[in-house]
């Protein structure tokens, strides 16, 4: 465990994952002033810049390239971290402690400042090799808000002038551990929509059989999406070669409404989460889900809390410039990849919407897969590895 407390790069590490920027309510300036110490020792420039208000930084650190009128690379990683339920945790979950195995606990050790000082902790590694330029600029830009959808961080950035300043042509950004040896290579994520159905009919006393309630209403919509979840979770386990972001998932998530027990309610609402998988044609599913509320019998009301557009695909073969980059760096390393969707939602969607191919990609493998869960860790040789592979991708992908 000394030689682990020693390791300069380590100790940067758990400096980051001291900062409790835990959510709700964030104070994120000891991250932007953590995050100015470490400009300061790279010797790179950083801006800050507050796309939403004051309190919702977008922390930038500039390597400038040979050739900077190339469209440049953004290694993305966020500040945020989930909340922690610390009863549950066997080390304080903000004191970034190190076992005897060499397991550095904390909330954000996976999920992902790991990441974030990776990137760093490579290019420092890098111009002390004297690295001193890449062909195309670097920006490793540290955003708000991910965790909670990122609509006060990358959702409003890449409306900047700032942003589009930045001239990217590619994005790196956070994938998920992998418990095998092979390294999990995220390049399309499912599509988010998120609806309350509010369902209106008949109402009086509850001993009486009328027509038309509510309660019909819900039941006919709820058994539709069940069944619907029902074949999607078969084809999942039926085809071996599919993952969770190949198929369309369904969870009921909010059930609301009535007011006595012996009373029918006018109004009976249910709110379903969906990732839509990548094959499905919006128009056509979001046909479907309005033919279901006219067979429930209408009078239903549809509220998108989130409904987001389908974004583009970033592609994996010769004609994507900087994919042939990083599978040059991985195959010179020997590491196995493969390349899936990602199954929940990260910032690479608000990338990718602008047209901008992006990959997701944590340098975690052989690792239990922890991310919000209690006890979160990464082991200190994993960490230190992941610097390694960083090391041979940035510049892979700066040299395009």
């Amino acid at each position: 465990m000394a030689n682990w407390e020693n390791n300069e790069e380590i100790e940067i590490f758990r400096e980051y994952l001291r900062i409790p920027s835990v959510h709700p309510n964030i104070d994120y300036e000891p991250c932007v002033e953590f995050l100015k110490k470490q400009a300061k020792s790279l010797d790179l420039p950083v801006s800050v810049y507050y796309p939403v208000n004051d309190k919702n930084p977008v922390v930038v650190l500039t390597w400038k390239g040979t050739q900077p009128n190339l469209q440049s690379i953004i290694l993305n990683s966020h500040m945020d971290v989930v909340p922690v339920f610390e009863e549950h945790w066997t080390h304080p979950p903000f004191a970034a402690d190190i076992d005897k195995d060499g397991k550095i606990f904390a909330r954000g050790a996976q999920d992902m400042k790991c990441v974030g000082v990776q990137y760093l902790a490579a290019i420092r590694s890098l111009k002390r090799d004297g690295v001193q330029q890449l062909k195309r600029t670097i920006h490793v830009v540290f955003v708000p808000d991910e965790e909670v959808g990122g609509y006060l961080g990358m959702a409003k950035f890449i409306d900047t002038d700032e942003f589009k300043a930045l001239n990217v042509g590619f994005s790196l950004d956070e994938g998920i551990a992998s418990p095998n040896e092979v390294f999990n290579v995220y390049y399309a994520e499912r599509t988010i929509w998120q609806i309350e159905f509010k369902c209106h009919g008949q109402s009086g006393h509850g001993s009486m059989l009328f027509r038309g309630t509510p309660g019909e209403k819900i039941h006919y919509i709820v058994d539709k999406f069940m069944n619907f979840r029902k074949k999607e979770a078969e084809k999942l386990e039926n085809n071996p070669e599919l993952t969770l972001g190949d198929v369309t998932t369904v969870n009921m998530t909010i059930l609301k409404g009535g007011a006595q027990g012996n009373v029918v309610p006018p109004e009976l609402n249910v709110t379903f989460d969906i990732r839509i998988a990548n094959d499905i044609k919006l128009n056509d599913f979001e046909k479907m889900i309005n033919q279901w509320c006219e067979e429930a019998g209408g009078n239903i009301e549809l509220n998108y809390s989130h409904k987001f557009p389908q974004a583009p695909i970033t592609p994996t073969d010769s004609s994507n410039i900087y994919w042939t980059a990083f599978k040059s760096a991985v195959e010179e390393l020997n590491l196995k990849i493969k390349c899936v969707v990602f199954p929940g939602g990260t910032d690479s969607r608000y990338i990718r919407m602008e047209n901008i191919p992006a990959l997701g990609f944590s340098p975690m493998n052989n690792v239990p897969i922890l991310l919000h869960d209690n006890d979160e860790y990464i082991p200190a040789d994993t960490y230190l590895t992941g610097i390694q592979i960083y090391k041979k991708i940035i510049p892979n992908l700066a040299n395009a």
